[in-house]
């Protein structure tokens, strides 16, 4: 007889909690928003699962799948990793983006996958990143932005570096529209991300016990030599020190998203009209 060690759980029905190690049906995590039943450990979620989760079903319509990333910088072994990932995740890049409805309201959507080389952003998602803002300026509809990133992808050198500066100019010209960007930060938002689009919505939403921050905190420890604070640099550490507006469990995010939503673009309505009325 097995001992309980040598059990092969099946990996296609089950999932193994790394925090309290309990077996879990994968269709029950999936129901509970991939968020422990036993504990309450937060499971990283795929781009698609986000997309399932927020836009109404059947709304989300894809845009700029075909874009790729290339080893410009000829950096050793770069190509093969590409390759290797693309299979893995089943994705050509670590961001998604199209259009869909959120709450019955037409958004352009773009989400950060962090099991595509750890959501770096390279030149390929700091592209589609500045086009959904585009795009959205062009059909005049609002922006949410989901991230989850390591940071700036380090193979690509300062071209992934490049693409702060883009991303930023691409937000600000959006801006100019009046429409709301809504960023969403999970778990985690690191380095040039977090140092770029990701910290420049008009509302900054996190996910409960998000890591966020530019360098991480072993990093910053190693640096200044200091023991750091009690939850530093998680989503409710930053919301106390007024880096993010609101703290969201990720159950409530696609309620918490459309409310803003709706509340913005009714007071640019009203404005409009308020304007007309005195002319």
């Amino acid at each position: 007889m097995k001992n309980k060690s040598q059990i092969q759980v099946p990996k296609e029905i089950f999932e193994n909690c790394p925090s309290c190690n309990r077996i879990l049906l994968k269709k029950e995590l999936q129901e509970n928003f991939k968020i422990c039943t036993k504990c309450g450990y937060i499971f990283r979620m795929s781009c698609y699962e986000r997309i399932e989760m927020l836009a109404d079903k059947g709304t989300f319509r894809e845009f700029f799948k075909n874009y790729t990333s290339e080893n410009i910088l000829n950096f050793p072994e770069y190509t093969e990793k590409l390759e290797e990932t693309k299979k893995k995740t089943n994705l050509n890049e670590a961001c998604v983006c199209g259009i869909c409805k959120i709450g019955g309201i037409k958004t352009f959507l773009s989400v950060l996958d962090f099991n595509f080389l750890g959501g770096s952003m390279g030149s390929v998602v700091g592209e589609k990143i500045a086009l959904s803002f585009e795009k959205a300026k062009s059909l005049k509809i609002p922006v949410v932005i989901v991230s989850a990133s390591g940071g700036a992808r380090m193979q690509e050198g300062i071209i992934s570096l490049m693409q702060m500066a883009k991303t930023s100019a691409a937000c600000a010209e959006f801006k100019k529209t009046n429409l709301p960007y809504i960023s969403v930060l999970t778990d985690p938002t690191t380095g040039g991300v977090s140092a770029s689009f990701a910290m420049l919505g008009d509302i900054i939403i996190a996910e409960t016990k998000a890591l966020i921050g530019f360098a991480g905190p072993r990093v910053i420890e190693q640096t200044i030599k200091q023991k750091l604070p009690e939850g530093f640099q998680s989503a409710e550490f930053l919301l106390e020190h007024g880096f993010v507006d609101i703290v969201v469990q990720r159950k409530d995010l696609k309620n918490v998203i459309f409310n803003i939503l709706k509340l913005c673009l009714n007071n640019i309505q009203n404005k409009k009209r308020k304007s007309k009325e005195k002319i």
